[in-house]
Formats: C-alpha cells, structure tokens, sequence
C-alpha cells in the first residue's frame, strides 16, 4: 500500500508518469504510464532532486534508481 503522507506530482516524461517521495523515510513513489506503481525504499534525498531536476526522468530512473533500491510493487485496487 502507498503511504498515504508521500503527496505525488505528475512529471513530464514517457515513462514517469507520478513521483512522490518522503525524506524522513526515503520513501520514493514512481507511477508508471504503463501502470504499475512502485514505493523505492531508503533513497538519499539528492537521487529524489536530481530526478525531478532531469530533463530525461525515464533515462535518469534507469541509470540511477532502478534495480540499485528495494522496491515494492503497489498492489492495485
């Protein structure tokens, strides 16, 4: 389940479509276009600025985020 306290915003992106992240905890939300939604555990506060600082979300999430954090799928509802 998401945690309900990590607001998310829609990003501009192919494959991003809604990121959301919670500093106390590292928490990071990623919403796919595609559909399935992801919570990334324990990411460093500078990985969640230099995302959302990146003009290419999808090509920065691939070399920096995914498969170098542990991460849950979001069952849908």
């Amino acid at each position: 389940m998401i945690p309900a306290h990590i607001p998310r915003r829609s990003v501009k992106s192919e494959n991003l479509k809604q990121v959301g992240y919670d500093p106390q905890t590292g928490d990071m939300v990623i919403e796919f276009h595609a559909g399935p939604m992801y919570v990334y555990k324990n990411v460093p506060a500078q990985i969640h600025t230099d995302l959302m600082a990146s003009e290419k979300k999808g090509e920065f999430f691939h070399r920096a985020i995914r498969n170098r954090f542990v991460a849950f799928q979001v069952p849908k509802v």
